[in-house]
């Protein structure tokens, strides 16, 4: 990876990058680049996805709706409320 390529990475990412800092911060891209290389060689053909490395069912509960059973707490951070509802200014005419 050349500077230029360093630079323009570094504008797009909003990151100021002193002009003696490009030439080591190219060489750490580039190694960088060569390890996600690598991982594209791994042989990973009929090898299942997983969320962990250790077998485990994932937690599930039932699919109900509900009013969060809080309102009272939730309307209390509201800096302005009617009933129960929040009140907002208007912000489309």
């Amino acid at each position: 990876m050349d500077t230029k390529t360093v630079k323009d990475i570094a504008f797009l990412a909003r990151i100021r990058v002193a002009d003696d800092q490009l030439d080591s911060l190219a060489g750490e891209l580039s190694a960088i680049i060569g390890w996600v290389e690598q991982l594209a060689e791994v042989y990973t053909e009929g090898v299942e996805p997983m969320t962990s490395v250790v077998e485990m069912a994932l937690p599930r509960r039932d699919d109900e709706v509900t009013d969060g059973r809080c309102r009272e707490d939730v309307l209390a951070n509201a800096p302005d409320g009617t009933d129960d509802f929040y009140t907002v200014p208007k912000v489309v005419e």
